[in-house]
């Protein structure tokens, strides 16, 4: 072998080897207990940055060492390759979005290989691909005829420029993310799925997942909001119609001074019409509108409101309540309509000093301090207590009264308890052309109906013109638009809107389990062999939309007989970011570091070993080129130590271990043991990667103190060296193990195990003090008794120096510690 470690002289020549070979290749094999790792896929953008090296390097150790325990592992990898940036490329450069999705994944995968994973690439998927998206198709119409697909008029954020949906969260301040052009609402025939069937299993069965992030299951709960309340009726005599609200304090009844309803409340326009300020309510409206949810919503958004000039009536005191108009009330969550208690609500508390409405105390504490004058309050009572200006109610509990007002208002047949999710159906409809394209048509005979199983996939046509200012590009395609009713054969036109990206990445981890089916999309015995998907691993902030749809995917695939498995993902570990001077890389900030430089530099290894090694997987690593030397000089330390003791190994004694080589061995053990325990599911890579270092530094402290060591103990510490670092740094390990003369690939090895009776200490280093000062320090046998340790004590010239002419008061022992004599 070279005397200098290299990492470019090696890593190309194993990475073939890996391939030529199939070493990661995994086979569907019952015999064996099988371990399901995966990473979150890419999109392929074009080049691998630090976060996927983080990510992919992460899922390789635990693939890697979950094969060397004996694991049958699967560990595939694919690319979630539909959305918007093939086709902005397809706008911008005149590329077909295919081609230039294809160009990139080629290039990434090329870099991946690089990186040295262990990915069975026999099982890659690409999301784009007609045997892939053919089975995307085929799921939705399973979805369909569950009647969890359905198609509705809902209003959503559109952009004029772009020619399509944007999500809530790609609204920012009322403008496109992506174009800076005005957003508006617009009225639209979509798709949806109905998750929120699934609402109360969805939330329940978080309970179930223990190896999940307790801060990713809170996320989920919230996104999902179940609460429990009360739904009833307030009428409205100027329009002659019953408004229905939805609270969890109908405790607070008595203290509603005003009723908020959402902008696009169905009822808002009779509301307002003939108003004198009409114009200036339309004009209200429109711009509350346009804003997106997350704004409306947010605590740092001001409210803003407006009233209509009409009342309500309250249902126990007849009283006319004003009607307002509202940012912060959406009309899809709850009922678009909002009863305002502001002196037990801070959001309502705030709205009311804005504009001066009235506000009543009508929940008092145990003690009775809560203060009732509106003039002098200065924050609100959020809490329960006792009813009081509550008529027939005063003096119940809230938890009494909740109830008691409940079954009133159910006598007078205008509410009702209720469970109530913040959870909305799953809009699925896109006005892309890159994208699945939803496999219905609709015939002006027979309606809308499924193109047949038989006739899958709907295949995108490449005769679209982008940017044409249609509603999406599939309608500039006529052959693509018209076709044949598959149940009366007349004339029909497809669905021109394409699936949610989300939908392809709900199921992927599904297909690596039988990637070349071409007879369905995955065969039950064999996804049920692999499935659940044992470490996934990915970044935050996935928490909650794909983790949430891709748990409703299984669900909904278990109960149709597709599946056993009831989520999809056992444990998850979410990686944190990768940073530089304490900011996200970003090109903008000019701070990235290209992961190709860093390995063309120093290698693959070196990449891998500093990005486990810098920081606790699950916390933000700072980037830092000193660390990344250091981490290729440490290598150079392995490469050169390896070298020495298989030299040992060949020409060393084979003799009894000396005192020193006894705990050479020791260490050895150690690190074996503890480098197990941080891998096996405690995935503390830092820390086990130290524990390595550790003890090269032991072999290089022996090495440089011993000429004539032990050749089996030599042999022993290269082999489980090389061993113990191969799953972080699978190159140089491969390199040295087939340079030590070993069999096989290191990567197909079995993973060492410790002994316990190398483990064992037989003397132990104990410190003598005289009044509480340590005067010597002795090697003693580990079982040495009390009696013993004072003779050995009271024998050491260093402590006779200070105890001779003196009284011994008294002397402590504590045993394998400490020997403490106290004397005056």
């Amino acid at each position: 072998m070279n005397e200098k470690y290299v990492a470019q002289d090696i890593e190309k020549k194993w990475q073939d080897y890996w391939s030529d070979h199939k070493t990661c290749k995994t086979e569907y094999d019952e015999s064996k207990e099988k371990y399901y790792v995966l990473e979150m896929f890419p999109y392929p953008s074009g080049n691998l940055h630090m976060g996927h090296v983080r990510n992919y390097s992460i899922g390789d150790v635990v693939a890697r060492f979950k094969k060397m325990k004996g694991f049958n592992v699967l560990h595939p990898m694919g690319w979630d390759s539909f959305g918007m940036p093939a086709e902005n490329a397809a706008i911008k450069h005149g590329i077909a979005p295919k081609t230039w999705t294809l160009d990139n994944i080629e290039n990434m995968k090329k870099q991946q290989k690089a990186l040295g994973l262990s990915y069975d690439w026999d099982r890659e998927v690409a999301t784009c691909k007609e045997d892939y998206y053919k089975w995307t198709q085929w799921l939705f119409q399973q979805f369909y005829k569950k009647g969890l697909a359905y198609k509705k008029e809902a209003k959503v954020n559109w952009c004029d420029d772009c020619h399509t949906v944007l999500a809530n969260e790609q609204v920012i301040d009322g403008l496109c993310w992506r174009c800076d052009n005005p957003v508006h609402k617009k009225d639209l025939s979509q798709w949806f799925l109905k998750i929120t069937d699934y609402a109360d299993r969805l939330l329940q069965d978080l309970d179930t997942l223990d190896n999940w992030p307790s801060r990713v299951k809170a996320m989920q709960k919230n996104w999902i909001g179940r609460s429990e309340g009360t739904e009833f009726q307030f009428s409205i005599p100027e329009i002659n119609k019953q408004m229905s609200v939805y609270t969890t304090r109908v405790d607070t009844i008595y203290g509603v001074s005003y009723i908020v309803l959402a902008p696009e409340h169905p009822y808002v326009e009779e509301l307002i019409a003939n108003r004198s300020n009409e114009s200036e309510l339309k004009a209200f409206i429109e711009r509350m509108r346009n804003m997106s949810d997350i704004d409306r919503t947010s605590t740092d958004v001001e409210k803003e409101g407006m009233f209509t000039g009409a009342y309500a009536k309250h249902p126990f005191t007849g009283q006319d309540i004003p009607i307002w108009i509202a940012n912060y009330v959406l009309v899809d969550y709850g009922t678009g309509a909002v009863m305002g208690s502001p002196a037990h609500d801070e959001r309502d508390f705030i709205f009311a000093k804005k504009y001066n409405l009235p506000i009543q105390v009508v929940i008092q504490n145990q003690e009775g301090t809560v203060e009732t004058d509106p003039n002098k309050m200065t924050a609100v009572n959020h809490e329960d207590g006792i009813l009081v200006n509550s008529g027939e109610f005063n003096g119940l509990t809230s938890e009494e009264a909740r109830k008691a007002i409940t079954n009133r208002l159910e006598e007078m047949h205008i509410g009702e308890g209720k469970v109530n999710f913040r959870l909305r159906d799953w809009l699925i409809s896109r006005q892309r052309y890159w994208g699945v394209p939803i496999p219905v048509v609709y015939c002006e005979h027979c309606g809308e109906q499924l193109v047949p199983e038989e006739e899958l996939p709907v295949l995108l046509p490449e005769d679209v013109k982008f940017g044409a200012g249609t509603t999406s590009p599939l309608a500039t395609s006529e052959h693509f638009s018209h076709c044949t009713c598959p149940k009366c054969g007349g004339p029909a036109r497809r669905e021109l809107d394409t699936m949610d990206t989300f939908i392809d990445s709900s199921w992927y981890f599904l297909r690596y389990t039988d990637a070349r089916n071409d007879k369905e999309a995955f065969n039950k015995k064999i996804a049920d062999y692999w499935m659940n998907v044992d470490q996934y691993i990915g970044g935050i902030e996935h928490a909650i939309l794909h983790l949430l749809y891709s748990r409703f995917f299984v669900k909904v695939l278990h109960d149709l007989g597709l599946i056993e498995a009831n989520e999809p993902f056992k444990g998850l570990l979410t990686q944190g970011m990768v940073l530089k001077e304490g900011s996200k890389m970003s090109k903008s900030k000019g701070n990235v570091v290209s992961p190709e430089e860093i390995i063309n530099t120093y290698g693959a290894d070196t990449a891998r070993l500093f990005i486990l090694f810098a920081a606790p997987v699950d916390r933000d690593l700072d980037w830092s080129d000193k660390g990344v030397e250091g981490s290729y000089r440490f290598l150079g330390r392995v490469w050169r130590i390896v070298d020495t003791y298989y030299q040992i190994a060949q020409q060393g004694n084979d003799g009894d271990l000396t005192k020193e080589e006894v705990a050479l061995r020791r260490e050895l053990h150690r690190t074996i043991k503890k480098v197990t325990e941080d891998l096996d599911g405690r995935f503390n890579f830092n820390t086990a990667i130290s524990t390595i270092m550790e003890l090269v530094n032991a072999m290089y402290q022996y090495k440089d103190t011993v000429k004539n060591m032990n050749g089996g103990l030599a042999n022993e510490l290269v082999k489980n060296l090389l061993l113990l670092l191969a799953p972080f740094t699978p190159h140089i390990t491969e390199e040295l193990w087939h340079s030590a003369g070993f069999d096989g690939s290191i990567h197909e090895a079995e993973w060492p195990m410790y002994e316990d009776n190398a483990l064992v200490v037989d003397e132990v280093e104990i410190a003598i003090q005289v009044n509480g000062k340590v005067r010597d320090k002795l090697t003693v046998p580990v079982n040495a008794n009390k009696e013993e340790l004072e003779a050995l004590a009271f024998a050491s010239s260093r402590v006779k120096e200070f105890t001779e002419g003196k009284t011994v008061v008294k002397c402590i022992v504590i045993p394998a510690k400490i020997v403490n004599i106290v004397v005056k």
